[in-house]
């Protein structure tokens, strides 16, 4: 199941173990929450880039989350990938955009670029505890 709008207000208020902080009414959708950029940073054409969001993220055992691309910067070209946050995990998240489109994108801090869908677990209740944890700012591959 996803989570809806206001089943994450309410988890988030709850204190049931998720967090989103700074937390944004306006990032927050329908069945989603939007990730802003941190800092500012060219998407070269052709080229794939690493950022972090701005947003400090911990999922609880029972959700994990699903990382897509906002449609505004999708029909610009734009790709993400590697979007998947497993149970368990704490940290800012480092964003892989790729961009395909025809120039360069510029992103300016506060822009929401990625929908952070998240999804109940149901059955082992597993925490994620890799090399990712705890990350602050952006972690290329180790």
């Amino acid at each position: 199941m996803i989570l809806s709008s206001d089943e994450i207000r309410k988890r988030l208020a709850a204190g049931s173990g998720l967090v989103i902080r700074p937390y944004s009414d306006a990032c927050q959708q329908p069945a989603s929450y939007d990730l802003r950029v941190e800092e500012s940073v060219s998407l070269t054409q052709g080229r794939c880039t690493l950022i972090h969001s701005q947003e400090w993220v911990e999922l609880p055992a029972d959700l994990a989350a699903t990382l897509r691309c906002r449609s505004s910067f999708a029909r610009r070209g734009v790709l993400v990938g590697g979007g998947f946050v497993d149970p368990g995990f704490r940290g800012q998240l480092t964003l892989s955009l790729s961009n395909l489109g025809g120039g360069e994108i510029r992103l300016t801090p506060g822009d929401r670029v990625v929908q952070m869908i998240l999804h109940e677990v149901a059955g082992d209740l597993r925490m994620y505890d890799g090399r990712y944890q705890d990350s602050r700012g952006v972690v290329p591959a180790r």
